[in-house]
């Protein structure tokens, strides 16, 4: 059965770019329609792409990533998916930028393989310790910006002149919430938020 080079690749949002991870895998060489792409973050692996991708691996096979993050960010996910793979689909791994990380050369060598397991989970750590950091920086930054007053979301519709009289209307009982935001053109919610002040 001939074996095949495959190669993964992840951007983590749809505005990153993905030619520059393309290139590492094509110059290893991997076949531009043997590498998978997925345009997803890489808090798990609930991508389309990368199921595809484990479909098609068989014993033999190789499979390139340019570096452990683009496999993915959680701890534990990265060592299961990295078992799986080597383990029960025997299939050989090539991290690029982390020479270490090449089953080809541990395969029957079992310092190469402690030590290459001794990375993984140290490098898988880092990655997600690395995404819990960026979560929290940015709930930092959200929360300092808040404190210098800056507004996040839609705009809040300007309340018209004529929700006061509506809004008497309805607190006279005199018209329906409903009614009131239909004669305003907005959400029956909106209403009762400006009503209560809000």
């Amino acid at each position: 059965m001939e074996s095949n080079i495959y190669g993964y690749v992840r951007v983590s949002t749809k505005e990153q770019n993905e030619d520059r991870q393309m290139i590492a895998p094509q110059e290893f060489p991997v076949l531009e329609k043997n590498i998978y792409m997925d345009k997803l973050s890489g808090k798990n692996f609930n991508r389309p792409q990368y199921k595809r991708l484990l479909r098609k691996l068989k014993p033999g096979d190789l499979l390139v990533v340019k570096s452990i993050d683009r496999l993915g960010r959680n701890y534990e996910e990265i060592l299961l998916q990295w078992r799986m793979i080597t383990k029960e689909k025997r299939v050989d791994v090539v991290v690029l930028d982390m020479p270490l990380l090449d089953t080809r050369k541990s395969g029957s060598d079992l310092t190469g393989t402690f030590v290459a397991d001794l990375v993984l989970q140290i490098l898988s750590y880092v990655a997600q310790t690395d995404r819990e950091n960026i979560h929290q920086r940015q709930m930092e930054g959200i929360a300092a910006a808040k404190l210098r007053g800056v507004q996040f979301g839609r705009p809040r519709k300007a309340v018209p002149e004529q929700f006061w009289k509506l809004k008497e209307d309805w607190e006279n009982k005199k018209i329906a919430s409903r009614e009131a935001a239909r004669q305003l053109s907005i959400a029956q919610d909106t209403f009762l938020r400006w009503v209560h002040g809000q």
